[in-house]
């Protein structure tokens, strides 16, 4: 088992950023891929941005790209996503969540590959 705990949520004006963090324990943290996946009201469950085990492997949504930035320690079992730029549209539930099989490509986009997931932060971002 996994545990992942996210924290760094909160409410934002447009234009400024916040820091997610997700901290894991349980297993070997570096034996799992990462990912950030977002859920507003009403809406599925989306992908946001993933990290491979070593952290070499980053990708992200389209919507997001050049705003958000993944990154990884495994000295300290955390993933991190810096968010710039917010917008009123990231509002939402933000999870992380842990693969432990090989990844590749569409793999990190789909929640299916994702064996462990957190409580989740809200981020709301005001006009």
């Amino acid at each position: 088992q996994v545990q992942l705990v996210e924290s760094g949520g909160g409410l934002v004006q447009a234009g400024g950023s916040l820091r997610l963090s997700c901290a894991a324990s349980g297993r070997t943290f570096s034996n799992y891929n990462m990912g950030w996946f977002r859920q507003a009201p009403g809406k599925e469950r989306e992908f946001v941005s993933a990290i491979s085990k070593s952290g070499e492997y980053t990708d992200y949504a389209d919507s997001v790209k050049g705003r958000f930035t993944i990154s990884r320690d495994n000295a300290k079992n955390t993933v991190y996503l810096q968010m710039n730029s917010l917008k009123p549209e990231d509002t939402a539930v933000y999870y992380c969540a842990a693969a432990g099989r090989y990844l590749s490509g569409p793999d990190y986009y789909t929640i299916r590959s994702y064996d462990y997931w957190g409580q989740g932060t809200q981020v709301t971002v005001s006009s």
